[in-house]
């Protein structure tokens, strides 16, 4: 996959450095891997959700999420935001 504003994760790991070792394997995962529904992304990421046309990781044990917008048939993800659990909660991101 192809994956879009992998700046945004760097950002989140230079503010939370606990995240880097979660984020660097989600992006090495989805890299190297074409999924072409959600439900193969579920085989890897058993947590994953599917919000609001979202789909959402939880990062570092559901310490963080991870809020992407996934084009299977073009293999792209576009990273919409990385919160933490609690900035998650407050639904502001779904705007």
């Amino acid at each position: 996959m192809h994956i879009i504003m992998r700046k945004r994760i760097q950002e989140f790991i230079d503010e939370h450095p606990d995240s880097q070792p979660s984020l660097s394997n989600w992006y090495r995962i989805v890299k190297k891997t074409n999924y072409s529904s959600f439900n193969e992304i579920r085989q890897h990421f058993g947590s994953a959700d599917y919000v609001a046309g979202y789909v959402v990781f939880n990062i570092s044990g559901n310490k963080y999420r991870l809020i992407t917008m996934i084009h299977f048939n073009r293999h792209k993800v576009y990273i919409r935001d990385i919160l933490t659990h609690a900035e998650y909660d407050k639904d502001r991101w779904k705007r």
